[in-house]
């Protein structure tokens, strides 16, 4: 009888998990179908390229050396600017499959946790956007001799456009990640405050490695990442304290 309960119980998760999979699938569906309704897949990768386009020579544009790519290049666009946009709701849909194991203290840890992913995600990707690019792109397109026409493939851009995206959304979750590890009994806030030389080192590391040879990109991610450090110690003692179970409050 208990290894048919199990057995029960296993299959049950496995539905509810196939459930919360579609319903996260939809979400992003429907957000994608509103996107490609309005303003549309070329209004969104001309929205994309306007950095890019702002550092270039009056008149000039991208190019695109594939013949499929005019068209499958903005509906990739479109499809990441969906899941990005859809974040919060994928997210939720993660918690709602992990809530019913969670206690009631646990529970008022992981909602913010879902929350707050999302929405420092999205600013990341944002901070890019407006802050980083402007600068990187006028870089690099000045840094050019003058014997070389800048004209970037449509491919190209995307791709570093994604993982410069990619690294500034990941780089947002430090204060997430400092208040799991502290919350978990990993480490201690006064330990990671011990560390703090190496994690200013650490990020000057990362934002080389993963942005381009500029001073301007480097320092526009390893600063953020480092100040976000000291927002999650500020923030870590504060979870603790909200989802501790009463039996640590007493």
């Amino acid at each position: 009888m208990a290894d048919e309960a199990a057995g029960e119980t296993f299959i049950s998760h496995l539905v509810e998990l196939r459930d919360r999979l579609v319903k996260a699938v939809i979400g992003v569906a429907i957000v994608c179908i509103a996107l490609l309704a309005w303003p549309g897949p070329a209004q969104i990768y001309d929205y994309l390229a306007a950095p890019m386009l702002a550092s270039l020579p009056v008149g000039a544009k991208m190019i695109a050396t594939g013949i499929s790519a005019p068209f499958l290049v903005p509906m990739k666009v479109t499809l990441v600017l969906a899941l990005i946009l859809s974040l919060p709701w994928v997210f939720y849909q993660a918690w709602a499959f992990v809530a019913p194991g969670l206690y009631t203290h646990e529970k008022r840890l992981v909602l913010p946790l879902v929350i707050s992913s999302s929405l420092l995600f999205i600013a990341g990707v944002a901070f890019c956007y407006f802050f980083v690019f402007g600068r990187v792109f006028h870089f690099i397109t000045h840094f050019a001799p003058t014997s070389i026409a800048v004209m970037p493939d449509i491919e190209n851009y995307l791709d570093f456009v994604i993982s410069m995206c990619l690294a500034f959304g990941a780089t947002f979750e430090v204060p997430v990640v400092v208040v799991i590890l502290v919350r978990m009994g990993i480490v201690s806030v006064e330990k990671l405050k011990s560390f703090r030389p190496y994690i200013i080192v650490g990020a000057f590391v990362i934002a080389a490695v993963v942005t381009p040879p500029d001073v301007v990109s480097q320092l526009a991610l390893a600063v953020p990442m480092w100040l976000l450090f000291e927002l999650g110690l500020l923030l870590a003692p504060v979870f603790v304290r909200v989802s501790r179970a009463p039996e640590e409050h007493a």
